[in-house]
């Protein structure tokens, strides 16, 4: 027992005596100490059990509890620090115990009963803080008070006796009282804040807004600061993703600090406040404005990376003490101070304990990454706020941008997108690389400073090599930018001629153009991938380059060294030295990383700047009504009168033309006019004035038309009046609203701020206007129509029945839940077109203008409109309609005319008055309307048909599309569960599984001999790496045995050789240890690993085999010292570490290459799939979806999915050799490895499938925001004419809080990993260092001590980027899946039976066309759409077949063609089945015309002729035909003048006439044409007609009619009916049969 009492045993003394005083015995001091320690834990644990006990019986309180009290932050760090001086403190005390006779225990068990009671003062304050019960908080400042007053007794008795400074004890005493002061004072502060005791009335405390919102789930603001540091809160989350996939809902909303509105208010003000009176054209400076909103955060980020860096250096340090104490006996330096009868040690003495250094080293690992960590965290932070900012700055920007800059194209919107897309992510990422602008020189500064200290000037020549090659680095960083770039505009460049081809995949198969248009694009693609190669190629030299570097710097250090010194380095300083290097080589190769992105960011900023300069639209004061414009107004023009009747003109008095008023009218409205225009002269921007001389009155309540040929202006004056023009002189006025309808409008406005009068000039002059091109959302058909306000059914119905949409969205799988693709791809232009008119119609707006409504509708339709909408609910409701239209047959309802030529007004007034004044303008109307009117009355069936086609279309389009999805998600799960039995935990075990098989897809495509060469290289490499080290060691280890007890020379120091080697392998641990690779390697070349975006951290390359080098050749002058011959060691030496560097170039390339080699099979066969895929493929699969193949995926697999392959094998191998090395030397280790493996296994699994969900959360939720902003763009007339501003701004700002919440998740998931694997890496260092320390005495050599030391250090670098890695990885093998699943589509069969030499060169000669038995179908599943139809054709007649929607007509056409199943029978071309033919031959001999046009861009040549086979006589004579040669030969380069993707620089008809010049190019004898003048206008028509019947005399002609007429002239016309012929015959014979089909679609035709 003797051996453990309190105060020793010595004999000749006793302790136990206090004839001096109580105070004066040392001991009793210590043992005063421990009843403060004793009081709070007997008092604080019954409280701590009970309030466990009642809290786990109640549900977890919720988080709006979370109430900091005051000194939060403060109270946990000063804590934090507490527990740090109390390790110290039991550490002195064991320590100088040892130097003492008997044990006594007072050295060290009050300080180890202190460190319990701090742990628990902390526990138990965080409970009374959860709890929110301030009251409990007394016993801990009972607590600080007692401690501080026995503390300070203890501090005055060694001041009395002369313990000083020098002395630990001393030292760690007098901080002991100043914390337990601080926190004493803590305390204090929270009684004054909160008043909980001795006050009266205790302050009532709210918890957060936030917190008070349950919807905010991102908690990182509010935990405690435990919490903060390591992501605590994130478990619940990041473990229930294995259960169940993370949602939007789980992640809730941002914290209101974070909205993108409150951020933005920030920078605003920080901008706006730069404008100052004396020069207001002076743009404010972005980079100040982001400096003054966001740079204290910055500071703080800094302030911690500062840290990390400082506490990095202790690695390095550390090292060097363990290595140099190992096995030596500490020099004692302290004393025995004679009161106290103990020792008192001095500081130096403690830190030559290798225990307490290894203790040491793993504290400062710990610190130096939660500060990292919480570096990264602020500044991502940080980067969040600062992009949602721009993004609202942006969006304000461009709701407000001049119509006429987005149509002059000085803004368009790719630039708009690559500002929201690209420039924003790129100041973030500046923000996210900023703290290492300041933090990188300070580290540099501070290594060279330290190696000098070790090894003197050699140190300096080796740094300078670093230096000197640096520049390399950043020529091969900028040299990576570019090329990445010039693959961009490739890719592009691709991408847009695949979604040409994918949009004409109809018509190219028609032409049998498919080839041609293939190799155009793999010959785009070819560019691409030579742009790739270089991409590789300086990716491996860039990850070369990081080996390279520091081995020749530690080479030149250490062989300068000896030359200049003439000796060795001893091995601790040499062993320092090398993690010092490791240190350096990570910020200069960063360094060259941070440049670029801060050139790019200024880049930007410019970019941002200029576009926040750019011209604004004009403040339309006028649209809020300051001006009555009463009759009188109109009167002062001649020839008004008194006259006014509701119907009639105001200008032009009719006396003949009097009709009674079509209802009464409210007083007020009586003399109304709902706008007018005063002399205006507007311009598109250039000063030419596009629209001159405007004098115009708008008529309230009533119906004006606006009329007169294409491009007259009519629809730039809506414009004009919408204020969008710009104005060169005149002016617009806008009518004041009724009282009655103001309150109405008020309600449905949505600015909540403001006063109601504000509100009602907002919404006031809100105008209904639907476009002339459709303008879609990327909503449900129900959003798109009602817009935003508020829904009415009655209305609703009314509006959708008026346009006549019912049928459309019957056939919708979701009704008008529907969501409309983006820019409505999945609708036709009809549909688009009548919803557009229907939103128009839907909203509660006193004006509505309507811009050629009817232009993509049947005549069917339209009048349905006219009626229904337009006559009768507008009008009704007394609503004021402005309609451009074409259709002259609808002037006979109009209150008012307006006639426009040439951008000025011709005539106005009514249809009557125009007759009387301008018989010739009349006269010329009539022509045209007769020829309309022709069409007007037809029979409702008929001419549904387009209708009917576009509904056909959609419902192909939809049904498949959702069948399709589902087909999708299908796969995925029967692949998954034909792996595993049909149980519940399918969904969890399926979850964290690794996609292996889609791996190994990825890997074959990319060729057997490269995955070879990739895992063998990479294999033998490490193998070399572990081999140099080991010959270190075991060189360093032969060099120093001892010969007789004394080892040679001057090595052995004490006694025992091995001091000093350690030096060996050290390599490694180097620097890994200090903070490298930089938690996430941002190294790679990007920062935070969470940009997936370049390779991951190159950064640690081969740090490994560097070290070796290093440690070799300072091995190597230790033994030359020793006398040893080295011929031996060192050729082999050199040997092994030129193969590790030769093998590193070697990895590098050979994974580079075989990620290439994958991506170019992968999207040649992906390609060659599609391109030859039958056309019910596209029918069937969404366009979106093809291309998202093309572009997304191809994509990942080009540029994401090598460097990831390269960083996983490389960090796995490195873990892996390290564990390996650590337990050959220390076989003890893997005792510990068992938990520590467990724990790792569990933090990836988690972690991936987490980081996985978050990751999609992440692209969804971003896909939507980009899509707002360009939608917006697009629709900005729209937006402002409707006065929805406001709504789109509120709709912006949640979408980019949606997908920054997404963003912050998936950020704090990634340092959540990284501060658990750092920790783990930190303990496998202490636990290496600890079984090393032991061993050291059983005769281990230290060089292998050295040896595992090191490798030890490697790993905790490389554990996160294991499971990073692994996680990316899985996310990126998706793409190959979905590429994948494309490739199992069935191709059209090419080949035919007959060869092509069978058929003759001018086959179809006669074009004689014999159809028997014919049966058709689109799909074995379906049913067959022809059945058994029989033709016979004469060569060169003109056929025309007719039938209602549906009846076979198209298909029979598709039939010529075989694009069709044709099942049973056969069509006989002069005498050869189509069927046998190989399509190629087939369909370059035929020529079709399509009913939608389609141009490709490129040349007129191009389009006319891709295969270049057409003199160019033969061209223009096709353009002649085509009614097209004046035009062509009017465009700058004839026939080379371009077209613009699908040929938007041509009007719809110009374009189908540029498809029949296309049909006349190829003199075939059979030509088809299907409803091919669907969209042209009469006269062209008729002209066409003739033309056809000419050109084509002796042709034979099969002509698909929709409307009837045109096929009268026909020799056979052939009547369909469900895929059966119904009637055939020449049309005079089916005439006379006036019960028959054909004699009625006549009747009704005309």
């Amino acid at each position: 027992m003797a051996g453990l009492s309190f105060c020793g045993n010595n004999v000749t003394k006793n302790a136990y005596s206090v004839d001096t005083g109580m105070l004066n015995n040392g001991c009793f001091v210590d043992a005063l100490n421990l009843v403060p320690h004793v009081f709070l834990l007997f008092i604080t644990f019954p409280i701590l059990f009970i309030g466990w006990g009642s809290q786990s019986s109640k549900v977890q309180i919720h988080h709006n509890t979370w109430l900091h009290f005051p000194g939060h932050n403060l109270r946990w760090i000063l804590t934090f620090t507490l527990l740090f001086v109390h390790v110290c403190e039991i550490a002195e005390g064991i320590v100088s115990n040892k130097q003492m006779d008997t044990n006594h225990l007072h050295l060290f068990m009050p300080a180890f009963m202190g460190f319990i009671a701090a742990t628990t003062s902390v526990v138990y304050y965080h409970n009374i803080e959860t709890s929110n019960f301030p009251k409990l908080l007394l016993a801990l400042f009972i607590y600080w008070v007692l401690a501080f007053i026995t503390k300070s007794i203890k501090l005055w008795k060694f001041a009395e006796y002369g313990v000083g400074v020098l002395h630990l004890r001393f030292c760690i005493t007098a901080l002991l009282v100043v914390l337990y002061g601080l926190l004493m004072a803590v305390e204090i502060n929270v009684i004054r804040v909160r008043r909980y005791v001795f006050f009266a009335n205790p302050q009532k405390v709210k918890p957060p807004e936030d917190l008070q919102d349950l919807g905010v789930r991102f908690l990182q603001p509010f935990v405690n600061l435990l919490s903060k540091a390591t992501y605590w809160w994130m478990n619940p989350l990041i473990i229930g993703a294995h259960k169940r996939p993370i949602e939007l809902k789980k992640i809730g909303k941002l914290p209101i600090a974070m909205r993108a509105l409150t951020n933005y208010l920030k920078l605003k003000d920080a901008y706006e406040d730069q404008r100052n009176a004396e020069d207001p054209e002076k743009a404010p400076s972005i980079w100040r404005s982001m400096y003054r909103a966001f740079g204290r955060p910055i500071l703080l980020s800094s302030t911690f990376r500062y840290l990390a860096d400082l506490l990095g250096f202790a690695g390095p340090l550390c090292i060097y003490g363990i290595v140099e104490h190992l096995n030596k006996k500490p020099v004692k330096e302290g004393s025995v101070v004679p009161y106290f009868e103990v020792y008192f040690m001095s500081s130096n003495e403690l830190l030559q304990n290798t225990s307490v250094l290894a203790v040491l080293l793993f504290l400062a690992l710990v610190l130096q990454r939660t500060f990292l960590q919480a570096s990264y965290y602020v500044t991502i932070e940080t980067g969040i706020n600062l992009r949602g900012a721009l993004l609202a700055m942006i969006y304000n920007k461009i709701l407000r941008l001049s119509t006429s800059n987005m149509s002059m194209g000085e803004m368009t919107l790719g630039q708009i997108n690559n500002l929201v897309a690209i420039e924003t992510n790129q100041l973030m990422w500046f923000l996210f690389l900023c703290p290492n602008l300041w933090a990188m020189p300070v580290q540099i500064v501070m290594g060279v400073i330290l190696l000098y200290y070790l090894l003197g000037t050699s140190a300096l020549i080796g740094a300078s090599v670093i230096v000197l090659l640096a520049p390399v680095q950043y020529l091969i960083a900028t040299k990576l930018a570019d090329t990445q770039k010039s693959t961009l505009d490739q890719s592009t460049e691709r991408l847009k001629k695949t979604t040409e081809i994918l949009k004409g995949i109809k018509l190219l198969k028609l032409y049998a153009w498919e080839n041609i248009f293939c190799d155009s694009v793999e010959d785009t693609r070819g560019k691409e991938l030579t742009s790739l190669r270089t991409f590789a190629l300086y990716t491996s030299m860039s990850i070369f380059m990081n080996a390279a570097i520091p081995i020749a710097a530690v080479l030149v250090t250490f062989v300068s060294h000896a030359l200049i010194n003439k000796s060795k380095p001893s091995s601790s300083e040499a062993f320092a030295a090398l993690a010092l290097f490791h240190i350096l080589v990570t910020p200069l190769f960063l360094l060259s990383t941070v440049v670029r992105f801060a050139v790019k960011a200024m880049v930007s900023v410019q970019k941002l700047g200029e576009f926040l300069q750019s011209d604004e639209i004009g403040d339309d004061s006028w649209r809020n009504g300051d001006m009555s414009v009463s009759l009188e107004a109109c009167k002062k023009h001649p020839g008004a009168t008194k006259a006014i009747n509701r119907k009639q003109p105001l200008l032009y008095q009719m006396d003949s033309y009097e009709q009674p008023a079509r209802r009464p009218l409210r007083p007020n409205e009586t003399e109304d006019v709902a706008v007018k225009v005063n002399s205006g002269f507007f311009t598109w921007g250039s000063n030419l004035s596009t629209l001159s001389d405007i004098n115009i009155c708008i008529p309230t309540g009533q119906l004006t038309m606006i009329v007169g040929q294409v491009g007259c202006g009519k629809s730039s004056l809506l414009l004009a009046m919408l204020g969008e023009m710009q104005t060169l002189s005149g002016k617009v006025y806008w009518s004041k609203l009724p009282v009655s309808e103001m309150l109405h409008e008020a309600n449905s406005c949505f600015e909540t701020d403001g006063s109601f009068e504000e509100t009602r000039s907002k919404n006031r002059y809100s105008v209904g206007y639907a476009t002339q091109k459709s303008w879609l959302l990327n909503a449900t058909v129900e959003d798109n129509i009602t817009f935003g306000s508020p829904f009415n059914k009655q209305r609703y119905k009314t509006v959708i029945d008026a346009c006549s949409l019912q049928p459309d969205v019957d056939l919708l799988p979701f009704g008008d839940q529907t969501e409309i693709g983006e820019r409505g791809i999945n609708l036709s232009g009809g549909q688009r077109q009548r919803i557009c008119v229907a939103r128009a119609l839907y909203q509660n707006t006193n004006i509505v203008f309507l811009d050629d409504p009817f232009s993509a509708l049947d005549i069917h339709l339209s009048d349905h409109l006219m009626q229904e909408g337009i006559l009768k609910f507008l009008q009704d409701d007394k609503r004021t309609v402005v309609l451009v239209t074409h259709k002259l047959q609808y002037l006979i309802h109009a209150d008012w005319i307006i006639a426009m030529k040439d951008g000025s007004v011709l005539r106005e007034g009514t249809l009557k008055d125009i007759q009387t004044h301008d018989v010739e303008l009349y006269e010329h109307w009539k022509t045209l309307m007769n020829r309309q009117d022709q069409e007007l009355e037809k029979d409702t069936e008929i001419d549904n048909c387009q209708t009917a086609l576009e509904r056909k279309t959609l419902r192909r389009a939809f049904y498949s599309r959702e069948a399709k999805n589902q087909v999708d998600d299908d796969e995925e799960e029967e692949e998954e569960e034909e792996e595993d039995d049909d149980n519940m935990s399918t969904t969890t075990s399926r979850r964290s599984k690794i996609p292996w098989r889609v791996c190994w897809q990825y890997l074959s495509s990319g060729g057997f001999l490269m995955v070879f060469l990739m895992v063998f290289s990479k294999l033998l490499k490490h193998s070399v790496m572990v081999a140099i080290d080991y010959w270190l060691a075991e060189w360093t280890a032969k060099g120093n045995v001892p010969v007789n007890g004394t080892a040679y020379g001057d090595v052995p120091v004490n006694g025992t050789a091995y001091g000093d080697v350690p030096v060996n392998g050290t390599a490694y641990g180097d620097g890994p240890v200090n903070g490298t690779a930089y938690g996430d390697g941002p190294v790679n070349g990007t920062a935070y690993g969470d940009a997936n975006g370049y390779a991951p951290d190159f950064g640690n390359v081969t740090r490994d085999f560097v070290n070796a080098s290093a440690a070799a050749v300072f091995s190597n002058w230790t033994n030359s010292a020793a006398g040893l011959p080295d011929s031996y060691y060192v050729p082999v030496f050199i040997i092994l570490c030129g193969a590790g560097i030769a093998l590193c170039l070697i990895t590098s390339l050979t994974v580079e290459f075989l990620g290439l080699s994958a991506a170019t099979n992968l999207h040649h066969n992906l390609l060659n799939k599609i391109i030859h895929a039958p056309i019910r493929f596209f029918d069937v699969t969404p366009l979106g979806q093809i291309l998202n193949r093309f572009s997304a995926d191809t994509n990942i697999i080009d540029q994401h999915i090598p460097p990831t392959l390269e960083s996983l094998t490389r960090s796995t191998l490195l873990c892996l050799s390290a564990i390996g090395v650590i337990a050959f030397v220390t076989p003890s280790f893997l005792i510990a490895l068992i938990p520590l493996a467990v724990s790792f296994y569990f933090i990836q699994k988690y972690f991936r499938v987490a980081s996985k969900d978050l990751q999609d959360l992440d692209d969804s939720t971003q896909l939507p925001l980009l899509c707002h902003f360009s939608e917006t763009a697009e629709g900005l007339t729209t937006i402002r004419a409707f006065r929805h501003e406001s709504r789109f701004k509120q709709k912006m700002l949640e979408l980019t809080d949606t997908n920054n919440t997404a963003y912050l998740f998936l950020s704090a998931a990634n340092r959540w990993l990284e501060v658990r694997t750092d920790y783990l890496g930190a303990v496998i260092v202490l636990t290496a260092a600890v079984a090393s320390i032991w061993s050291s005495g059983k005769n281990l050599p230290s060089s292998m001590v050295g040896l595992g030391l090191t490798y030890a250090l490697t790993v905790t670098n490389y554990l996160n980027w294991v499971v990073r890695n692994l996680a990316d990885l899985e996310v990126q093998m998706a793409a190959v899946k979905k590429v994948n699943s494309f490739l199992s589509t069935e191709s059209e069969n090419y080949e035919g039976s007959l060869d092509t030499s069978q058929v003759p060169e001018d086959w179809p000669q006669h074009g004689e066309i014999k159809i028997q038995d014919l049966c058709v179908r689109y799909d074995p599943l379906l049913k067959p759409v022809l059945k058994h139809v029989n033709v016979y054709i004469n060569p060169g007649q003109k056929v025309g077949i007719c039938g209602r929607t549906g009846s076979g007509k198209s298909s029979l056409s598709l039939a010529f063609f075989n694009m069709v199943d044709v099942f049973e029978g056969q069509i006989i071309i002069d005498g050869i089945d189509i069927c046998k033919l190989p399509l190629q031959t087939l369909r370059s001999r035929l020529s079709i015309i399509l009913q939608d046009p389609v141009l490709f861009s490129g040349s007129i040549r191009f389009n006319l002729d891709p295969e270049r086979t057409c003199t160019d006589d033969r061209l223009w004579e096709a353009l002649e035909i085509a009614q097209l040669k004046n035009m062509v030969k009017a465009l700058s380069g004839g026939l080379d003048a371009v077209v613009t993707e699908g040929g938007e620089n041509f009007s719809v008809g110009q374009r189908q006439l540029f498809c029949l010049a296309r049909a006349f190019v190829r003199k075939s004898s059979i030509l088809i044409m299907d409803e091919a003048t669907a969209s042209i206008d009469m006269a062209t028509e008729n002209v066409l007609q003739k033309v056809v019947m000419t050109a084509f005399a002796d042709r034979t002609v099969v002509t698909i009619a929709h409307r009837v007429h045109t096929i009268l002239e026909a020799d056979l016309v052939i009547v369909m009916k469900r895929g059966n012929i119904l009637e055939i015959d020449k049309p005079e014979t089916l005439l006379e049969n006036e019960d028959g089909m054909f004699a009625s679609f006549v009747r009704a035709d005309m």
